[in-house]
């Protein structure tokens, strides 16, 4: 469960932005955490017509969730296959690129670059409280060539983090993820799940974590790494005869893509802090309830996690780190492309945090895996 704090650090990093087509707020609190380990990225204006907005949730550090948040997004630009339009195939591959950039020498000088202190014994990097703001966009994208070094064979960091990830270009929503952060939209006040929580348990995992030689105990692989998918966590992808697709933990995410319509009013990316608290359906009627007196989405998300903060350690349900992004799709003049229920097909979410119905519900459409 981690170490907890004495008392629990309830100061917020917020922001709000906008652009013609949607506002969006945020908010990430430490909690009773003893470190920050979530980081997040939000770039309502990736390029003229797209806006990129992901949640990252550490383990074992932070150090990875900040690697992501300063580099995932470029990598997603960078792809050749997004200037053609596939924003699934590049998403998909920015997700992988964040292991093969982490590796050697440049790798460990960048980790060690965005931590601020290293562990003697476990050589992990670990970070204080970090995120990039929206303002700060690099379009100095670069190549990423191979240094040597006396680091020049380092495999990666031991640390990882889920990453989920909502891309939206004109009425198109592509959200990928790997890991158990969530990414929920609201459709006429129903909360339908656009991810999946990767758990060791779910069928699709465990038959890929045996394969490649892997075991589960207690709920957790190999005993310790209680997800299934996850970027970083190096020393679960070792096995030299397979893909990085088919390792006992993978990078691989669940991309899912949805046709917004006017019934959508806004969509929560936030990471199982939060998800442990409340379902899908509670969360947005709980936001949908807010809403009726509060504009401002930033203080939306604070009293989230206000309301998910547990009063004292002895449950852990409401003692991790949070962070919430709540982006609400201004409505237009004109109807937009209408496609009504049936781009959303799947079940709407169930009442109960962490139900078996909830982590499996299916997305609108599912790019193969």
């Amino acid at each position: 469960m981690g170490i907890y704090l004495s008392t629990p650090k309830t100061e917020k990093f917020s922001e709000d932005g906008e652009n013609d087509k949607i506002s969006y707020g945020l908010s990430s609190m430490q909690g009773w955490r003893a470190t920050m380990e979530d980081a997040h990225a939000a770039y309502p204006d990736l390029d003229t017509s797209t806006s990129f907005f992901g949640v990252y949730d550490g383990h074992g550090g932070k150090v990875v969730a900040k690697f992501c948040a300063k580099y995932l997004h470029q990598q997603v630009l960078k792809n050749e296959a997004y200037s053609a339009g596939d924003l699934c195939t590049s998403v998909r591959k920015a997700f992988f690129r964040m292991d093969e950039m982490m590796r050697g020498q440049r790798g460990w000088r960048e980790l060690a670059v965005l931590g601020d202190k290293i562990n003697k014994f476990t050589g992990m990097i670990e970070g204080l409280i970090w995120s990039p703001r929206s303002g700060e966009h690099n379009d100095q994208l670069d190549d990423w060539a191979f240094e040597e070094g006396p680091h020049s064979d380092f495999s990666g960091p031991t640390s990882g983090c889920t990453a989920c990830v909502a891309i939206i270009r004109n009425n198109q929503l592509v959200v990928a993820n790997a890991g158990d952060s969530r990414c929920v939209i609201s459709r006429k006040g129903e909360a339908y799940n656009l991810s999946r929580d990767h758990k060791p348990d779910l069928e699709i995992e465990k038959e890929r974590i045996l394969k490649a030689g892997g075991f589960i105990h207690a709920g957790r692989v190999n005993g310790s790494l209680n997800l299934a998918r996850a970027i970083g966590d190096m020393e679960f992808k070792q096995n030299k005869f397979l893909s990085a697709e088919k390792q006992i933990v993978t990078a691989n995410p669940d991309i899912n893509t949805v046709e917004l319509c006017d019934d959508d009013d806004f969509m929560v990316l936030a990471c199982d802090g939060i998800w442990d608290c409340m379902s899908s359906q509670q969360l947005v009627d709980f936001v949908n309830e807010q809403l009726k007196t509060e504009s401002k989405l930033s203080v939306v998300c604070e009293k989230v996690m206000d309301k998910c903060l547990a009063p004292s350690t002895a449950g852990g349900e409401g003692c991790d780190n949070m962070t919430m992004i709540l982006v609400q799709f201004k409505k237009p003049g004109v109807s937009i492309a209408r496609t009504g229920e049936e781009s959303l097909p799947f079940e709407p979410a169930e009442v109960n945090p962490k139900s078996a119905a909830e982590t499996d519900s299916k997305p609108a459409e599912t790019e193969a895996n």
